[in-house]
C-alpha cells in the first residue's frame, strides 16, 4: 500500500488491470457503453445458506464455508493482502501520527479540514468541485473512507457522512476518516441517479482517463481519493421507488471485509460478490476492503435509516479502535447468503401488506395488485420463508416488476429456483453495467 500511495498512477494502473482480468473485460471501450442496457438475468447463488448472528464465531464460520466454493461458482475480487490485518491496524501502529496529504493539501495530525475534489467541468468549462471532509487524528491508525451519493438521488448517505464526520474529535481519533458526502455532484444537482450523459457512475470504476465522462470521473476519484484509503464504506439507498432495510452488502470471503461487517453491530448482512465496474469491486481488487450500506429509498431523507447508519459507522470506528464511543445495540441480526425477488405477474396498482423487516413464510400474502379498470385484485405470494429486506413502494407496476426482496432462511432455500420468481445472489446480479432490479449499488 505504501508503494501505491507514493505513486497513485501505479495504483490506478494496477487496479484497472486487476479489475479487467478478473471480470473478463478486454476492451476499455466497453466502459463507454450507454447506461441503458438490457439487464443480465439473475444468477444462481452460493449453496451455503446458513443464517447466523454476525458475531465473531459466525463470521469465521461463514468465511470458512464460503472459501470452499469452487472458482467456477464464485470468483474472488482480488488477492492483494494488506501488510497488517485491518483488525490490528490501530494496535500495531507505532510512533506519531503523520500529516495526511490529499488533493494538493496537507492535513496535520489532530486537525479537521474541508477540501475540494475537482470531478469534471460543466459545459461552459466551470469546474465541478465536490466537498471532501477530512479528519486526521492525533494518534496513528488506519484511514477509513466514507462515500455517499455516487447516485445523485440517494440522500440518506449524505446526511450519514455529515453527522459522522462532524461528530469526530480529531484529538481523540486514531487514524484518519475521509468523507465524501456527494460523489456525483452533477446528479445530485439534478436530483438524478445518473450523470448528465445518463451513465451510472458506479459501473465505471476504476475508470479510464481517456474514456467517457463517467470513466474520467471514476478515474479521478479513484486516483485522488480511494488510493489513500485503508478501508471504505460506500453508502447507498434503494432506487426507482424501492427501499431497503438497513443492511450491509459484503463479500464474506475477504477476511478484512469480515472484520468490517463484524464491527457494525446489529445490522443485517447479505453476502454479495462485487460486480465489475462498481467502486466496491475496483477497490477490493486493489486490496482495499469495502462494504456497502444500503438504507432506505431514494429522493427522501429518512431519519430512522440515517440514525441507524450513523450508529453502525460509529460502532465500526469503536470496533477498529479508532475512537472510544460505545453504542448499544439490540438483538443480533442474521447473515443471509441467498436472497430473491418476488415479481409482479400482472400490471396494476401494487399495495403492500408487509413492511421492511417483516418475517414471512412460504405462501404468505405479501400484497395485492389491482387492475384499476375492472377492480379485480390478485394476491402476491411469497415463494420462500425469510425476511423482507427490500421492497417497492406502493405504486403502479407492470408484469415482471421486482416487488419484494426476501432474505431466504437456510432451511427453506430451494436447490432450484421457482420459475415464477427470479433469484439473485446480491445487489449486482450479473455483469451488466446498469440498474439491476431494486439493487441500488
Amino acid at each position: 500500500m505504501t508503494l501505491f500511495r507514493s505513486n497513485p498512477l501505479l495504483f490506478i494502473v494496477f487496479a484497472t488491470l486487476t479489475s479487467l482480468l478478473r471480470s473478463g473485460e478486454l476492451a476499455a471501450s466497453e466502459l463507454d457503453a450507454a447506461a441503458t442496457q438490457s439487464p443480465v438475468e439473475d444468477q444462481t447463488v452460493p449453496a451455503e445458506l446458513r443464517s447466523e448472528a454476525p458475531d465473531s464465531a459466525a463470521a469465521e464460520a461463514a468465511l470458512t464455508a464460503l472459501e470452499t466454493v469452487p472458482a467456477s461458482d464464485a470468483v474472488r475480487p482480488g488477492n492483494v493482502e494488506p501488510a497488517v490485518p485491518l483488525a490490528d491496524a490501530v494496535t500495531v501502529a507505532v510512533g506519531h501520527a503523520q500529516p495526511l496529504s490529499l488533493l494538493n493539501a496537507t492535513v496535520p495530525p489532530g486537525n479537521y479540514q474541508r477540501l475540494s475534489w475537482i470531478a469534471t467541468q460543466l459545459f461552459e468549462g466551470v469546474p465541478v468541485a465536490a466537498p471532501v471532509l477530512v479528519v486526521n487524528g492525533r494518534l496513528p491508525g488506519p484511514t477509513l473512507c466514507l462515500t455517499a451519493a455516487i447516485h445523485g438521488d440517494e440522500l440518506n448517505g449524505i446526511e450519514i457522512v455529515r453527522r459522522v464526520l462532524h461528530d469526530i474529535n480529531p484529538q481523540k481519533l486514531s487514524g484518519a476518516v475521509i468523507g465524501v458526502p456527494i460523489v456525483n455532484l452533477q446528479g445530485f444537482r439534478r436530483a438524478s441517479r445518473y450523470l448528465p450523459d445518463r451513465r451510472d457512475l458506479n459501473r465505471y470504476f476504476p475508470g479510464n482517463p481517456n474514456g467517457s465522462a463517467a470513466s474520467r470521473i471514476a478515474f479521478s476519484f479513484f486516483k485522488e481519493i480511494v488510493s489513500h484509503c485503508d478501508a471504505l464504506v460506500d453508502l447507498h439507498t434503494g432506487s426507482f421507488e424501492r427501499t431497503n432495510l438497513p443492511q450491509l452488502r459484503a463479500d464474506l470471503r475477504d477476511r478484512d471485509v469480515v472484520t468490517l461487517t463484524q464491527g457494525f453491530g446489529a445490522m443485517v448482512v447479505l453476502h454479495s460478490d462485487p460486480s465489475p465496474g462498481t467502486l466496491r469491486h475496483a477497490a477490493t481488487a486493489a486490496g482495499i476492503p469495502v462494504v456497502t450500506i444500503e438504507a432506505g429509498g431514494p429522493s427522501v431523507l429518512e431519519l430512522a435509516e440515517v440514525k441507524h447508519g450513523v450508529k453502525g459507522i460509529e460502532t465500526l470506528l469503536n470496533s477498529l479502535g479508532m475512537i472510544r464511543k460505545v453504542r448499544l445495540w439490540g438483538d443480533p441480526e442474521p447473515i443471509y447468503y441467498r436472497s430473491a425477488w418476488v415479481r409482479a405477474n400482472q400490471g396494476g396498482i401494487l399495495l403492500a401488506d408487509v413492511s421492511l423487516g417483516s418475517t414471512v413464510r412460504k405462501g404468505d400474502v405479501l400484497g395485492t395488485i389491482t387492475d384499476p379498470m375492472n377492480n379485480q385484485s390478485t394476491p402476491v405470494y411469497s415463494a420462500w420463508s425469510g425476511r423482507i429486506i427490500g421492497m417497492a413502494r406502493n405504486q403502479v407496476v407492470m408484469p415482471g416488476f421486482a416487488a419484494f426482496h426476501i432474505g431466504i432462511q437456510a432451511d427453506n432455500a430451494p436447490a432450484i429456483v421457482n420459475a415464477d420468481t427470479d433469484a439473485v445472489s446480491h445487489d449486482e446480479a450479473g455483469s451488466n453495467r446498469d440498474y439491476v432490479d431494486g439493487m441500488s449499488e
